[in-house]
């Protein structure tokens, strides 16, 4: 299959500590200004009617990111597919695999799984931001009792800590929505604790199901590299 001209050749190791088990991991560097409008249709890559008008940032966003997603499901399942854009704007994958793709500032990736060892996966990419923005930021991503368990880190690097939880919220997001089918936001999790090895634990603070309910814990992991913030979660089937 061709590579888009405006990526980097595609890498399959994990960046983290711990490399999620039975999984397929594939992620490129992309320069949205090499990217040219034809890329779509040299790639094989639909294009959804929502890029008819878009910026060339975000063309170049998403051809990374589904030509990793094709890579990994091909790599896991034998499938060559692109995922389409649900009316969720959610990515549509084959029946029998689960993946999730994340992409920010030049960097893109996918994560794929069969769908016999997972319910969801949800990984998420964030460049670590600046303590101005943390600041601001703050009351948005963080529950008050966050605000208070986390205190200490919050005062000696708030840029970097910050980005960890929201990054961790997103990808607690992209692995349950496909389960529950049910929006939920910023305030409706907290990051309960975490180590210096990325090892980290959720607590959902809303009612999504009767199996996902406020209270149920879930593990995440998350690795700091390239000044970027990776995150994981994974929903065991």
């Amino acid at each position: 299959m061709n590579l888009p001209r405006c990526c980097s050749p595609f890498q399959t190791q994990w960046p983290g500590h711990q490399t999620p088990a039975k999984t397929a991991f594939v992620s490129t560097l992309f320069n949205a200004a090499a990217f040219h409008d034809d890329e779509f249709d040299t790639c094989n890559i639909p294009r959804p009617a929502m890029f008819e008008r878009a910026v060339n940032k975000r063309k170049a966003e998403y051809v990374a990111g589904r030509a990793c997603a094709r890579e990994a499901l091909e790599l896991e399942t034998g499938i060559s597919s692109v995922p389409e854009i649900g009316e969720d704007r959610a990515p549509i994958w084959p029946a029998e695999a689960v993946g999730t793709i994340t992409h920010s500032d030049g960097w893109a990736a996918a994560l794929v799984a069969s769908r016999q060892h997972y319910q969801g996966l949800g990984i998420d990419v964030e460049t670590v931001m600046s303590a101005d923005r943390a600041h601001r930021l703050i009351q948005e991503i963080l529950t008050p009792d966050e605000q208070r368990r986390h205190a200490s880190a919050l005062e000696a690097d708030p840029g970097q800590l910050l980005t960890i939880i929201f990054s961790l919220k997103e990808s607690l997001f992209k692995a349950l929505y496909p389960i529950v089918k049910r929006r939920f936001y910023f305030q409706h999790a907290e990051l309960v604790g975490f180590d210096n090895q990325g090892q980290a634990t959720l607590r959902l603070l809303t009612e999504l199901s009767p199996e996902w309910h406020h209270g149920r814990e879930v593990d995440a992991q998350f690795t700091v590299f390239d000044n970027r913030i990776l995150s994981l979660v994974t929903i065991p089937s």
